[in-house]
């Protein structure tokens, strides 16, 4: 009995140093690298609160707000007025917002649109599979994708509505004189 204990103890620690040096070497050497300004912005498709799958390629040719965060975060909560006000003002305009929730319970996130009476897209990243693409650590963090999809600006932090504005006034094309 000795002799075969010794073996699966042996068996055990070469899986785990296997395990190890291939979440290792995905980390060090993974093509998913997080998005940087002037990149391609990585495509997601993420259910809706609101039931509906959304992808962010189907919003290509609009400016795209992408913004990741949690009910747990106060920016977030202090920005949230800033952002809906944002979507009220430009929504006959091609500009989106789109607000991705970092894999809480659903009733929570319900509970927090509806006290702060969110009326654009909140998508469920459910294993936070979009956040980690996006390398996504602090919250709230938001991504100015610009019509042709490419990452225009990345904001870390709590947003003002003058911000907010002027960011996407910037990257809608001028000819069009939005203002």
């Amino acid at each position: 009995m000795g002799k075969h204990r010794r073996w699966v103890q042996i068996s055990i620690f070469a899986v785990i140093i296997v395990i190890g040096a291939l979440t290792l070497a995905s980390n060090l050497f993974g093509s998913d690298k997080k998005p940087t300004q002037g990149s391609e912005a990585p495509d997601f498709k993420l259910l809706g609160l609101d039931g509906t799958t959304r992808k962010l390629s189907d919003y290509r040719g609009k400016v795209v707000v992408v913004n990741f965060w949690g009910t747990f975060c106060e920016p977030c909560r202090n920005e949230m007025p800033a952002l809906e006000r944002q979507r009220a003002k430009w929504a006959d305009k091609n500009v989106e917002i789109l607000g991705l929730n970092l894999d809480e319970p659903r009733v929570a996130v319900e509970n927090f649109v509806s006290q702060y009476k969110v009326t654009f897209p909140i998508l469920l990243d459910k294993n936070e599979e979009t956040r980690k693409r996006y390398g996504v650590s602090q919250y709230p963090t938001t991504f100015f994708v610009g019509p042709e999809g490419k990452v225009d600006v990345i904001r870390i932090g709590e947003m003002d509505e003058a911000y907010i504005e002027k960011t996407i006034t910037s990257l809608l094309p001028q000819k069009q004189g939005w203002k």
